[in-house]
């Protein structure tokens, strides 16, 4: 095992992604209303970075969780429907004495104010994850190593861990780094909220919303999101109904160290065959480097339920990326995941077949801002005229 003082030379990856980071059992409800009221849960499984796996491996891609859940029931649970999805879980540690994390949510949207989530993760078997126990060889084995600002919220260990994955390091793969500010984990938590600014710069690309920036950080609108933000080469700004905009570096080259890189990524190859380079554009440290801004609109969606859209984007616009596309399809991509999952009950789903959405993506702004989609819209045999429109 490489510790993270001892650097990572990484031989010809076979994984398109690994994702690190906490699942936990949910429960959901079986029918609305106050969790004191509700009689009965079905379980399924929550976690964002798991989440992230197993959509991209749902839709082709080679990826990989790497986690700690503990040696009991739960934990199997987690193992087994994860690794059901296609995700390579063999770097997974089983921990002899702490839980496994678990949580309970009212079946009402996560906005909305009658919302409940009750989560059993303090002293969580992935809370005690950290520098001195986690398979560094692994987790740097794939082309992108996705990380989330939740798992920096579990345990000074945890904080820790991230701040050394997301350090400086020859052969680095592209780190993606989900802000996922998740307020009630920070009160009391190794650090303050601010603590995710510093590792998002740190990383190459960086998803956020603009309302969790707001709270975290009190940051307010995407370009000063972007200005706060200077190093990572792209920076994805979420912005609910309105879309998705996009900053990305214009000038290629080594990444900077800043960046997260000490030299840049060799061009890898898609399992398909085609080249994609995925390590984005450097920006200068003094930020002479003008942006290429992308703003995508977002669709219309007739939504079933808001658990797991945000991770499901991030699948998304990760799944493009490996692909090599144009930005504006990335973030295209990243609607649509988001979409299949938001037209279901749960935090994950089967995505489109990539032939329909490719086809969905093509369409020209004003075919795409027809668009409405619902319930069923991902089914393979539906051409994009049959998508829902007003």
């Amino acid at each position: 095992m490489s510790g993270p003082a001892g650097g990572t030379a990484r031989a010809a990856t076979t994984t398109d992604v690994v994702c690190l980071g906490e699942s936990m059992v949910t429960f959901l409800p079986s029918q609305p209303g106050r969790l004191a009221d509700v009689p009965s849960f079905g379980r399924g499984i929550g976690g964002a970075e798991s989440n992230v796996a197993c959509a991209l491996a749902a839709a082709g891609h080679r990826a990989a969780w790497v986690g700690r859940v503990g040696a009991d029931g739960f934990g199997d649970h987690l193992v087994e429907t994860i690794g059901g999805y296609g995700v390579d879980t063999s770097a997974v540690r089983r921990d002899p004495v702490r839980p496994t994390g678990i949580y309970f949510r009212t079946a009402t949207d996560r906005g909305a104010g009658a919302h409940e989530v009750a989560y059993y993760r303090a002293g969580s078997a992935a809370s005690a994850m950290s520098p001195t126990n986690v398979p560094y060889e692994e987790v740097f084995a794939g082309r992108v190593l996705h990380l989330s600002g939740i798992t920096a919220a579990l345990s000074a260990d945890c904080l820790e861990l991230l701040r050394e994955l997301t350090a400086p390091r020859p052969g680095r793969p592209l780190v993606s780094f989900d802000v996922n500010h998740r307020p009630h984990l920070w009160r009391g938590g190794p650090a303050d909220a601010s603590v995710l600014l510093e590792l998002a710069r740190r990383c190459d690309l960086v998803f956020v919303g603009e309302d969790e920036a707001e709270e975290a950080w009190g940051i307010v609108g995407a370009e000063a999101i972007r200005a706060a933000l200077p190093e990572p080469s792209v920076v994805v700004v979420k912005r609910g109904s309105a879309g998705a905009t996009v900053f990305s570096g214009l000038r290629p080259g080594p990444r900077s160290s800043n960046a997260g890189g000490a030299e840049s990524a060799p061009a890898s190859r898609s399992r398909e065959g085609e080249g994609a380079e995925i390590a984005p554009a450097s920006r200068s440290k003094e930020g002479g480097e003008a942006d290429t801004v992308t703003p995508v609109p977002a669709l219309r969606v007739d939504v079933v339920a808001a658990v797991g859209a945000g991770d499901a984007f991030a699948a998304g616009f990760l799944s493009a990326t490996l692909r090599g596309l144009p930005v504006r399809d990335r973030v295209r991509h990243g609607h649509l995941m988001a979409a299949a999952v938001l037209t279901v009950p749960g935090d994950l789903t089967e995505p489109p077949a990539r032939d329909h959405a490719d086809r969905l993506v093509a369409l020209g702004d004003e075919a795409w801002g027809r668009l409405r989609l619902g319930p069923g819209w991902t089914a393979a045999d539906r051409a994009p005229e049959e998508v829902r429109t007003p």
